[in-house]
């Protein structure tokens, strides 16, 4: 029943011309990647989201990324001229960029941004404030009125060759929220610069809330401004509502963290609680994407496979009929969705790294409007053809990332 309900909610879109689907101060976005058979009518693409933030901004746009990267002649390049025509026409724009992230940019798309009338571009080296950090959250604001968060970094490829999932977002309190995180990092930045110390400002204890119908919650728990909940600790939290079933979907996933000379510190912080939901009965189907498949992460998500209640299945898109591309042609989207009552929208891939030392944003949705549509939207994945189990037996190949193999 609950599958029939699922295919349903997907067919729904079919046949109407226009039809974002949202609920009141929320919309889910979707990229589709090119080329396969995923679409959704009913879910605006970030190309067409986007442009239509950066058309309305009147006074300031504020972007968090990780990185920049614009092709010519792509879908993203429509959306970046739409940026440059804001500041063009007297619209105040902050960039912030994450020090490492700009190793990954391209040097003429840093150049491009650097050439917009009114954009300020500043490096955050996130690094420095928890020791092993990124700016892995992908997000913006316009005119502290409306905001995106979601999957898609600053990337052609993001809007035309992966699948990422997006919440624009116009509840007034969750959007003072996100531009409250941005000025805290643009400051932080300002500081750095001049040899100074981020001041630490949240406490793991003050942003504990996770009963709200919609609420933030960021990483590190540190430098979350007041009323942004912890990420690290809301995810677990949340994990224990389950009673029935959760369902993700991931790039990774990995009880495993990032240190230094490529060792992979244990991390069990997200895991733990997702085997105790398995264990009291709660069906957990999770989707990762094959760049999962690597050592050591596989193993884990092999031991994790072998758990009664649990499902896995590793997602490969196929390859753009005009070759390979890469860092492209996967899933990155991270959703989840529980019981079909709460929706979880963000940044964060399942592993440590995320949760206690980048900045990441997600957001919770206790509709269950939204959640069975998220529930929807991975149905459709799992079901699809690109979905195939986790076989604990198969020796997986090295999956092709930045090259072809």
């Amino acid at each position: 029943m609950r599958k029939l309900l699922l295919t349903a909610m997907l067919a729904a879109g079919v046949g109407s011309a226009h039809a974002d689907f949202s609920i009141p101060g929320y919309e889910l976005v979707l990229t589709t990647p090119v080329e396969t058979a995923l679409a959704n009518p009913d879910l605006r693409d970030a190309a067409a989201v986007w442009s239509e933030l950066f058309d309305n901004a009147r006074h300031d746009i504020a972007i968090g990324q990780f990185y920049a990267v614009v092709r010519e002649g792509s879908a993203f390049e429509k959306v970046f001229e739409r940026l440059e025509a804001a500041g063009k026409r007297g619209v105040k724009i902050r960039f912030l960029l994450d020090k490492k992230g700009v190793g990954l940019s391209e040097a003429p798309t840093i150049e491009r941004l650097k050439a917009i009338p009114n954009l300020e571009l500043r490096i955050l080296d996130f690094n420095q404030l928890t020791g092993n950090g990124i700016i892995h959250a992908k997000y913006l604001v316009v005119d502290h009125a409306a905001a995106y968060v979601g999957s898609q970094n600053f990337d052609w490829r993001s809007f035309t060759h992966i699948h990422e999932t997006g919440l624009r977002i116009t509840d007034g309190k969750v959007v003072k929220q996100i531009q409250a995180i941005f000025d805290q990092d643009w400051n932080a930045q300002a500081r750095l610069a001049r040899g100074l110390r981020a001041t630490e400002i949240g406490t793991a204890s003050a942003s504990a809330n996770y009963a709200p119908d919609a609420f933030l919650m960021a990483s590190p728990y540190a430098y979350n401004p007041p009323g942004v909940a912890d990420s690290e600790r809301g995810l677990p939290a949340l994990l224990e509502e389950a009673q029935s079933e959760v369902r993700v979907q991931l790039l990774d996933y990995a009880p495993l963290s990032y240190g230094p000379k490529g060792t992979r510190p244990y991390y069990p912080v997200v895991d733990n609680a997702l085997r105790a939901a398995a264990q009291r009965g709660v069906k957990i189907k999770l989707m990762v994407s094959n760049w999962n498949t690597e050592a050591p992460a596989i193993a884990y998500l092999k031991s994790l496979a072998l758990l009664p209640n649990v499902e896995i299945r590793v997602v490969t898109l196929p390859k753009a009929s005009d070759g390979f591309i890469p860092f492209a042609r996967v899933i990155h989207s991270k959703t989840m969705s529980i019981d079909g009552k709460l929706a979880w929208v963000g940044t964060s891939n399942w592993a440590g790294g995320y949760f206690d030392l980048s900045r990441n944003l997600e957001v919770v949705l206790r509709s269950e409007k939204m959640a069975q549509r998220v529930a929807a939207l991975h149905q459709q994945l799992w079901d699809s053809p690109y979905a195939a189990p986790l076989d604990v037996n198969k020796n997986y190949p090295k999956p092709s990332k930045g090259k072809e193999e």
